[in-house]
């Protein structure tokens, strides 16, 4: 299989990787493509329409795989865009394809190719047999033109209509008569034991004339098709009307087998959609858009009045408390948290540790606050592909220094002296369990033959970048951040601590300080999902980011409220325990994702199934670090002021 990227572009030199993927990014009215009919010679104007094919995917399966896996027509003259770092990390594997046609030039019943399986032949067995499960599991084509997906638009309940940015291979009526997925479309489609493979297309696309408006030529704002099941004498006698049977291929392979691929291309001019706003057909279709708009804003009103009534106690409590103090103080009058001031900042046990994931947590916020405040200003949109998970990996890859910043200057903090074991955890422990784990993972798929697997070279490229570029990073952060005095002083005897009620133990504050952040995401975290393992276009990135902005908020006042109970029951440890009660969302957030997996999702396959809970752990681990880290860093803050 052909994987390709320039392994200089995430390289040599790391800026020019930023550039070029800042200069993809797509902001309406940047950069559109204008076509003329065949024959005008016309500057800045392209005649032939390309469409090409990214890799196929399935709702039953985690694998995807490149369309040249399967026997469908090839390009003589394949061409591959150059991939940046975040699609091939993503898996997308995007080709040139044999369907070519020119701008305006209406084409009927063309055919592509036949693919010919010989009864008695093990390679056409094997092929055909790999086709077959492919309609299975319901694996869907995703092609492409001027950079847009064409879509396959059809009616769903209440008369709505939905654009689906991919469109099956085929489909399959069981040996028992059971109808499966899209074929459903067709009462023909009813033999059983049967498949039925979708080789014919109707295409049709809508463009926007620039006559009326002073520009020469024509842009693309709309790109549409019909899957059908055809069955064809040959290349040389199609006929794609009315009347036609359908292209079926029988579950027992007992007689050759040929398919003949044909296509059919229409346009449609229609100056009401203008190019800057093509893409909202298909957002505008998306399932349950209402729901979500409904269900967020709700969550925001709910979210909102919580943390603003936690704010209210605590201020108002705090306020109360410090007047009392600020009053009393002489008298030697302390009662509740005021009497562990000298023990409050005393080191925790596991300081280490615990300063390696407030590092850790400190990369990955600033990269994830940064990557949705680009995302939620355009830069970062779904037909920029990549340009997401690029975006995070070169931030990441340059954050090295805060990170070794904030874990060398907690560590000083808590009185440490192993300044090298520390510089070396934080570059090292957190992002190797995710390489390690996704190398794993990406063994997975490389067995399985999947187009998601990481090429040598990119895998290569990343070490390279974290070694040569993160690693050099965090050791200067490090090295300001031991430069810095110790800011606080504990009694050389530690307080006793009396004892603790249950509501006041760490382990049911804990649990229950991750309910409230959790609330606040759970509905954005089903359309997140979706997108990830149901393939579905996520594009409500000002919500995800206000929601994010929320969830900092949540974490860091539900935090300060449990952690200041403790308090009051002089009980100081609270380090691990504000780290833990913000970064137990992440627990609730990987039994979302079990339940997700259980109720929502078909995966089916041993495979699959260990590459789902394999990703997610990687999910898990780092929402726990940023949540965790914006805990603790927000509760020492309040507790440095107060104390």
């Amino acid at each position: 299989m052909k994987r390709r990227i320039h392994f200089g572009s995430v390289l040599f030199p790391l800026l020019i990787l930023c550039f070029s993927s800042c200069s993809a990014f797509y902001l309406p009215g940047l950069a559109p493509v204008s076509f003329c009919e065949e024959g005008k010679d016309v500057d800045d104007c392209q005649k032939e329409i390309q469409l090409y094919v990214n890799r196929l995917d399935s709702v039953e399966s985690v694998l995807p795989y490149e369309y040249d896996v399967f026997p469908f027509c090839k390009d003589d003259h394949e061409k591959r865009p150059t991939e940046n770092l975040g699609q091939v990390l993503f898996g997308e594997r995007i080709e040139s394809s044999p369907y070519k046609f020119f701008f305006n030039k209406k084409v009927d019943c063309q055919p592509v190719c036949t693919t010919n399986f010989k009864k008695g032949d093990k390679a056409d067995i094997a092929k055909l047999d790999f086709l077959k499960m492919g309609m299975q599991l319901n694996y869907q084509h995703h092609w492409i033109i001027d950079n847009m997906p064409v879509t396959w638009c059809y009616d769903v309940e209440d008369g709505q209509k939905y654009c689906n940015p991919g469109f099956p291979i085929g489909c399959l009526v069981t040996s028992d008569g059971r109808v499966k997925d899209a074929c459903v479309i067709n009462a023909e489609f009813n033999k059983k034991n049967t498949f039925y493979v979708f080789n014919h297309v109707d295409i049709q696309i809508t463009y926007h004339s620039g006559a009326a408006e002073g520009w020469t030529g024509a842009r693309l704002v709309g790109a549409t098709l019909e899957p059908k099941s055809i069955k064809h004498a040959d290349e040389k006698n199609t006929n794609c009307g009315e009347g036609t049977s359908p292209m079926e291929v029988p579950g027992e392979f007992s007689n050759d087998v040929s398919i003949v691929y044909t296509y059919s291309v229409s346009f449609v001019e229609n100056n009401n959609i203008k190019w800057a706003s093509r893409w909202d057909y298909i957002l505008v279709s998306m399932p349950h858009t209402n729901i979500q708009w409904f269900s967020i804003m709700n969550s925001l009103v709910i979210v909102l009045f919580l943390s603003g009534m936690v704010a209210m106690i605590m201020l108002r409590t705090l306020h109360k408390d410090i007047g009392k103090n600020s009053v009393h103080y002489d008298a030697q009058e302390e009662s509740g948290w005021k009497q562990v001031h000298g023990d409050v900042f005393r080191p925790p046990r596991k300081g280490m540790l615990l300063s390696v994931f407030l590092g850790q947590g400190t990369q990955i916020f600033i990269m994830t606050f940064i990557t949705l405040f680009l995302a939620c200003l355009g830069f970062l949109s779904p037909a920029n592909r990549g340009a997401l998970m690029t975006c995070a990996v070169v931030l990441w890859v340059l954050l090295g220094t805060p990170a070794g910043y904030v874990s060398a200057r907690l560590y000083k903090t808590f009185g440490g002296e192993k300044w090298k074991t520390n510089v070396l955890l934080t570059a090292l422990l957190c992002p190797g369990i995710v390489f390690a784990d996704f190398f794993l993972m990406n063994l997975i798929l490389w067995v399985e033959g999947s187009s998601a697997a990481i090429p040598f070279g990119t895998l290569v490229a990343i070490l390279a970048l974290w070694f040569g570029i993160s690693v050099p990073l965090t050791f200067i952060g490090a090295y300001f951040g031991f430069k810095k005095p110790q800011p606080v002083r504990t009694n050389q005897i530690p307080r006793q601590i009396p004892e603790q009620s249950f509501f006041t133990k760490p382990i049911p504050g804990i649990v229950m300080g991750g309910i409230l952040p959790f609330g606040c995401i759970f509905i954005q975290l089903f359309f997140i999902l979706n997108s990830i393992w149901s393939h579905q276009m996520y594009y409500m990135f000002g919500f995800l980011f206000l929601v994010f902005i929320i969830l900092l908020i949540t974490c860091s006042e539900a935090t300060i409220l449990l952690c200041y109970f403790h308090l009051c029951a002089e009980d100081y440890h609270w380090w691990w325990r504000s780290f833990l009660t913000s970064g137990f969302t992440a627990v609730y957030l990987f039994i979302y994702a079990v339940h997700y997996f259980f109720s929502k999702l078909q995966i089916i396959g041993a495979a699959s199934t260990i590459l789902y809970f394999g990703y997610t752990m990687i999910m898990v681990l780092i929402f726990f670090l940023f949540t965790g880290f914006f805990g603790l860093f927000f509760n020492f803050f309040i507790f440095f002021y107060i104390f």
